[in-house]
């Protein structure tokens, strides 16, 4: 049974969430601001991490920096929609995602989900218990699906699970046609609904976190009223 710690100032949140991820069959600690987090990590630390971002005492930024200086555990964020630098900031600091308010309880599982296996293929990789990670090679793009890392040009690019699931998918088959509704259920639970304007704020922020690596990145093409490929460069 994994160990989340859910970390947020905002009781309604706690309680709701702790809710459901113990109905998922995770062991959940509550804490309602970054340094009473903080205390309790010190004496053991759980399996990942949901931070909010504003709290008092502490805030998520700050938390995430101290966590970052003795541990590697998994972190997503939980942000409103005016934290993009935050989110940015966030994940070249260490977090691992980011859910933004008001989220789905079923998104915010299937995150946790995906990052808690990741995190565990990581571990058998360096055991020597794991496969062989499978490096794809697109162009000027590289991605480690095993390490969940991507560069660009040989620039590090900060990805969240869902940037990279989309890119993957895209990058897989270069010069094939991927609609919303594939993406969609790449990305995406089948459980969780969403629209074709998430899918397209998506792609809008991959794009623009590989331009920070290459300002003539153009390798993601639109096709108005079809949906996106990828074009190797």
């Amino acid at each position: 049974m994994s160990k989340i710690a859910l970390v947020d100032d905002d009781r309604n949140i706690l309680t709701s969430v702790q809710m459901t991820l113990e109905a998922e069959g995770f062991e959940v600690e509550t804490y309602n601001d970054g340094q009473s987090a903080l205390d309790a990590f010190t004496r053991k630390m759980p399996d990942m991490a949901v931070l909010d971002i504003k709290m008092p005492r502490m805030d998520g930024m700050d938390l995430l920096q101290r966590l970052r200086q003795k541990s590697s555990v998994p972190v997503i964020f939980l942000t409103s929609k005016d934290d993009e630098i935050d989110e940015v900031l966030g994940l070249r600091m260490g977090a691992d995602d980011y859910v933004r308010k008001p989220f789905s309880q079923r998104l915010l599982v299937e995150r946790i989900r995906a990052i808690l296996r990741r995190k565990e293929a990581v571990a058998k990789d360096e055991a020597g218990e794991g496969e062989a990670s499978q490096v794809m090679q697109r162009g000027d793009l590289e991605m480690d699906p095993l390490r969940h890392t991507v560069t660009w040009k040989g620039k590090d690019v900060s990805l969240t699970v869902t940037e990279f699931l989309l890119l993957q998918a895209l990058a897989q088959r270069p010069g094939f046609v991927k609609s919303r509704d594939q993406l969609m259920d790449v990305a995406y639970d089948d459980q969780v609904y969403v629209d074709d304007r998430t899918i397209d704020s998506h792609i809008k922020r991959l794009r623009k976190k590989m331009r920070t690596a290459d300002d003539d990145f153009s390798a993601i093409e639109t096709l108005y009223g079809i949906g996106y490929r990828y074009n190797e460069e």
